[in-house]
């Protein structure tokens, strides 16, 4: 794998898509699915799990591509998308190139309810289409139970059924039908089914789920159980059935869709091609910017590049924004729901991705910058006045009250100046008083810095919520008039971390909680907690063991560390006999310790 392949697998999302294999000259030689991308093409490049053919298309691969999508079943629609569409050499190709099934409700005066794999009945309502093919059987058995949409095919007219032209059939009579071109059931009450049957299918689902729920729950009771057993598979088909896909909408007309990101110096602008409603398309790329421009002047130039790169006709552009276009160039849309909606968010998805994993290779090759995007963030998220170059952390710990101890960790460019920590005994507070002791440490910690001209931080978090915050602040601020920026990390009732605050009065910092930014936060978080837990242990062990092997006159650290290592306690030591010790530390020493221990 070459170094260039190797840096595309690494930077890949562990999300569900459709990745796309180059040759070198530019051609799509495979499609392929994945749950996890990052995962599936990573699988390819494993020798020992290569097969002859695998090895073979791995070694003809000069570039990859992906498409990021939300669930496993988009990636198969949109896999079956890309195929039809560019026919790798190495893909088996579709067998006599059907689509996915779709279900349809006709615009008749009666509609119907029809399975179809070709979306061109005029004026139909379309489901779909479905990767699950079962899904979409019991949809279809379940409407026709519910609300019984005529099964025939015949084109029936309103005249015809007011002229008594149509006869009931067997499907009436079986109760498969309610025979509304007879009369026997009411045009109103048949298009209330077929508007209930549009709702099921459109995944507006809630009230159908509680009455199966009832009715499963009823066979149960009744002891019923293999009808029990059908209405359960029939509700767990439904629970997981999405609606509506993102890569295969109701979009009939042709569109192109295009979203943008920037940052201070590049934009990223994602390309979407939609044809009768499916994804056949998507590229990212980016410009880098020269004077400053403007997302809307980036993208104007953006839609105008890649449609006359991929020869796009399409008269209908969805942009999130308008832009300045030359009159008659095209129809923009800003969808603000619907279908078109979805298409512009699973493009914002994608330029987000390709941005994120852009960013990632940059910072493979220089770490340093991640480090100064990381305090950039946190500048920009606490309105700071500088890059925050060194963090202090205080973290207490004590055992209600006994062995107070606090400890101080420092971070310079987000990296741990473990020569700069400092560990504290809380010594003028009595009982277990996190405020009092948190007080007594940070005025101790930034007098001393201040006499000694020593350089303040930059930013001081407290491992704890508003109370901590205060107390902090009034010491920084109100005693000693530093102006440090004070935040806090506050936990949930389980004793994780779930916000960041700052300000007076502390409020929520919009940080996301997979962030990096709130990741490295954490692991800082975590760095203070251990080092003051272990300095509590460690005084806390020392107290206990020292209580009876201290003061004794001839016995040090190496000749305790001895003893402990050999009777395994202090309660072990003391029940030891005369012979016992002298056995450890010789005849002298041994009685001398012997009579010490009893006297």
């Amino acid at each position: 794998m070459t170094d260039t392949l190797r840096d595309i697998v690494h930077g890949l999302p562990e999300s569900p898509g459709c990745y796309q294999y180059l040759d070198d000259t530019g051609t799509v030689i495979y499609v392929g699915k994945a749950k996890n991308l990052k995962r599936r093409v990573s699988s390819y490049f494993v020798r020992e799990q290569q097969s002859a053919k695998t090895r073979v298309l791995v070694g003809k691969i000069r570039d990859i591509r992906y498409i990021v999508v939300t669930t496993e079943e988009d990636a198969l629609l949109l896999e079956n998308a890309l195929i039809k569409r560019y026919k790798p050499r190495y893909n088996v190709l579709l067998k006599d190139d059907k689509t996915y099934p779709s279900l349809a409700i006709t615009k008749e005066y009666l509609p119907r309810l029809v399975k179809t794999r070709q979306r061109n009945l005029r004026g139909a309502h379309y489901f779909g289409p479905y990767s699950h093919v079962p899904t979409m059987h019991a949809l279809l058995d379940l409407c026709q139970r519910l609300y019984h949409p005529r099964p025939c095919r015949q084109i029936m007219s309103a005249e015809g059924v007011k002229a008594g032209k149509y006869k009931p059939c067997l499907d009436y009579h079986i109760h498969k039908c309610g025979a509304p071109c007879a009369g026997r059931q009411s045009h109103e009450d048949y298009m209330r089914g077929i508007e209930a049957c549009k709702e099921i299918l459109s995944g507006k689902t809630r009230e159908l789920q509680q009455r199966l729920t009832a009715e499963m729950a009823a066979a149960a009771a009744a002891f019923d159980y293999e009808k029990a057993g059908e209405l359960k598979r029939r509700l767990t088909l439904i629970a997981g059935y999405r609606a509506r896909s993102e890569v295969v909408s109701q979009v009939e007309h042709n569109v192109d869709v295009f979203h943008i990101e920037s940052d201070e110096k590049v934009a990223y602008i994602n390309y979407m091609h939609v044809v009768d409603g499916t994804v056949c398309q998507a590229f990212t790329f980016e410009f880098r910017k020269r004077l400053g421009e403007s997302d809307a002047e980036l993208l104007a130039l953006g839609i105008v590049e890649m449609r006359q790169r991929y020869a796009s006709d399409s008269k209908e552009i969805v942009v999130p924004f308008p832009v300045d276009l030359p009159e008659g160039y095209a129809q923009q849309t800003v969808p603000q729901k619907g279908e078109k909606r979805k298409l512009l968010e699973l493009s914002a998805h994608n330029v987000k991705q390709y941005k994120w994993d852009r960013i990632k290779q940059a910072e493979k090759l220089n770490p340093e910058q991640k480090q100064v995007r990381l305090m950039k963030e946190i500048q920009t998220s606490l309105g700071l006045a500088h890059l925050p170059l060194r963090i202090e952390l205080f973290d207490n710990s004590n055992m209600q009250g006994e062995d107070a101890v606090a400890a101080c960790v420092v971070f310079e460019r987000l990296k741990p100046a473990k020569s700069l920590y400092r560990k504290y005994l809380i010594k003028t507070v009595v009982g277990p008083d996190d405020y009092a002791s948190m007080a007594e440490v940070v005025r101790r910690r930034y007098t001393r810095l201040t006499a000694e001209g020593q350089s303040l931080p930059d930013l001081i978090i407290a491992d704890g919520g508003v109370g901590q915050m205060g107390v902090i602040r009034s010491v920084v601020e109100g005693e000693l008039g530093h102006d440090i920026p004070v935040a806090g990390l506050a936990k949930d009732g389980r004793h994780r971390t779930r916000e960041m605050l700052f300000g007076d009065p502390p409020t929520s910092v919009a940080v996301g909680l997979d962030s990096p930014l709130f990741r490295m936060l954490t692991q800082m978080q975590d760095e203070v907690h251990r080092f003051a837990i272990t300095f509590h242990r460690d005084k806390r062990s020392k107290r206990q063991t020292a209580s009876a092997l201290d003061g004794i006159s001839g016995l040090g650290d190496k000749g305790k560390a001895l003893l402990i290592k050999t009777f395994g306690s202090v309660k072990r030591i003391k029940a030891a006999t005369e012979e016992d010790l002298q056995g450890v530390l010789g005849q002298r020493r041994g009685a001398k310790i012997y009579a010490a221990l009893h006297p």
